[in-house]
């Protein structure tokens, strides 16, 4: 668990049936995936480097829906 509340602090200031915080958490891992998501898409365009960014997009999006799960668990308070 510790090692889970060091890549992912912010799923763990969710308090268990709190719909404000739940809210502002996913609001915050959509957003920030979706903008460094679409800075990744344009970077792999790019004929020389596109392959280590599309990789990197693709840590990404899973850290983002590992995110957005742990958020929906510390939510209904399985975790």
């Amino acid at each position: 668990m510790k090692s889970l509340k060091k890549l992912w602090p912010t799923p763990f200031k969710i308090k268990k049936g709190d719909l404000v915080s739940f809210i502002i958490q996913l609001i915050i891992f959509v957003v920030i995936c979706a903008v460094i998501g679409f800075l990744i898409g344009i970077l792999a365009g790019i004929p020389v480097i596109g392959i280590i960014f599309s990789i990197l997009g693709t840590v990404m999006e899973i850290y983002g829906l590992i995110g957005i799960i742990l958020c929906v668990l510390k939510f209904i308070g399985t975790v």
